[in-house]
């Protein structure tokens, strides 16, 4: 048994996170759609994050909140790989068929706090991001590759309380918590990686896992410089609101460290523990967004944001057995992601009364963090363009639904919704074509292919 083990730990040099997807990620394995109106503009909405979701784009957006808000909905992931080896073979990569089932999703509760309780504008939130790293991917079982991954899925949660504050009419900070977790109810509640098995365990089901909990930290600023705020008249209520024509967003989200706890499974049952550490890189982002036009019945935005993601802490993952510790190096790099959008919004149009239309569409780059020597096919990894449309539409109080029914009163009441909306968007995520050569591993040399179609559908509603 002890040598099983020792030969299991061999195979299993990179059964943490290298066995994990990139679908909709800007590099490596994270994934970066966690908003309807942020995806329907690539993602560069760091400087406006003027909905709920600013919960995980950018905490400071917050304070730009006038009313309590739910924001949350579904990311559909499709698509896939394509892999043809130096001799011809061929094998295709998805996420378990056709579209990942069931969906990736996020939830947001944003609530400012009422001035008689405190002088300066002050907003309190949670969100529940899932997952932030990783999806379900799989290879065909009998592939060319089987023998280092067949199914992977890091069912990974990102709980996010949050507050943010307006420090001056120019700027607001956001400070917040991320707590890592897994539960049941998303997957199997626990990091997967399933194989068959070489060697001794030849044509064996072979399955290691894990999970843990671990706190991370995010802190974010927005600037709105005093000279480019705009005065509006809201068509409806006719009160004034102060708007800014330029305005600059900045996240810092700090490292994590997931030590992983869990057991080696061959054909369903446990012969042994194993246990790995993995550090979740620390991201930077920043973002300036400019509205050329900003009136009272239409608005005009264009961003660009740059967001590092330092990979550079994925230099090894050592694994852990009863058997002795396997050295696993990695070397991956920091990586950079350029972000452009645009969004054009229709406010109370003539031909749709007391409602919000907006129009969205964006690009991005993104580098690869993986270098030859260590790229595995769950995490298929290459210098990557992603292009996105979108739409989103808010029926406010006075207005109707179809014609027939009211989105909600006029007047502000407690319990009653005054607004409700759609975001949805497309995204065609298109890696360049990488040929991998050199590779630890020579079984995964070769040309690999892949494109991905992502869907959004987000849900709003105000009180």
């Amino acid at each position: 048994m002890r040598r099983i083990i020792r030969f299991l730990a061999a195979c299993l040099c990179v059964w943490l996170f290298l066995a994990e997807p990139q679908s909709s990620e800007g590099s490596g394995f994270r994934v970066f759609d966690h908003g309807g109106s942020g995806a329907g503009q690539s993602n560069a909405f760091t400087a406006q994050a003027d909905d709920a979701s600013a919960i995980y784009y950018n905490p400071a957006g917050l304070t730009q909140l006038r009313h309590a808000e739910f924001y949350g909905g579904f990311n559909f992931f499709g698509g896939g790989t394509n892999y043809t080896s130096p001799t011809g073979t061929q094998a295709h990569g998805d996420f378990g068929g056709a579209v990942l089932l069931p969906p990736t999703g996020d939830i947001y509760i944003a609530v400012p706090i009422p001035e008689r309780f405190v002088k300066d504008k002050l907003v309190v939130g949670i969100g529940l991001v899932g997952p932030p790293f990783g999806v379900k991917y799989r290879w065909p079982n009998d592939g060319p590759f089987n023998t280092t991954t067949v199914t992977a899925s890091l069912p990974l949660l990102d709980i996010k309380p949050t507050v943010a504050y307006q420090l001056t009419d120019s700027l607001s900070v956001g400070v917040g918590m991320d707590i890592y977790t897994f539960s049941s109810f998303i997957g199997e509640g626990q990091y997967e990686q399933k194989f068959v098995g070489s060697g001794p365990l030849a044509g064996q089901q072979v399955e290691v896992n894990g999970s843990d909990t671990s706190l991370g930290f995010n802190v974010s600023l927005m600037y709105t410089p005093q000279a480019f705020m705009k005065t509006i008249k809201d068509p409806i209520t006719e009160e004034e609101v102060s708007k800014p024509q330029v305005s600059i967003g900045l996240v810092y989200r700090s490292q994590a460290t997931l030590h992983l706890n869990g057991n080696l499974l061959v054909n369903g049952a446990a012969i042994s523990s194993a246990s790995t550490t993995a550090v979740l890189p620390q991201v930077l982002t920043a973002g300036v967004g400019i509205w050329p036009i900003r009136e009272a019945n239409r608005e005009w935005k264009l961003e660009m944001d740059v967001d590092y993601t330092g990979w550079k802490s994925l230099r090894n993952i050592n694994l852990n057995t009863p058997a002795g510790t396997t050295p696993v190096p990695l070397n991956w790099r920091s990586t950079f992601t350029v972000m452009m959008g645009t969004e054009y919004k229709f406010i109370n149009p003539d031909w749709l009364h007391n409602w919000d239309v907006a129009l969205r569409t964006g690009y991005w780059f993104a580098q690869t963090s993986v270098p030859d020597a260590t790229f595995n096919p769950a995490v298929p990894d290459a210098d990557s363009h992603l292009i996105s449309v979108g739409a989103g539409a808010l029926c406010k109080g006075g207005g109707k639904f179809l014609g027939i029914w009211e989105c909600g009163p006029r007047e502000r009441s407690g319990i009653r919704p005054s607004a409700w909306g759609l975001d949805v968007a497309y995204q065609a995520l298109i890696y360049e074509q990488r040929t991998i050569t050199g590779n630890n591993n020579p079984t995964l040399n070769g040309l690999y292919s892949t494109v991905y179609h992502i869907g959004s559908v987000y849900f709003r509603i105000l009180w």
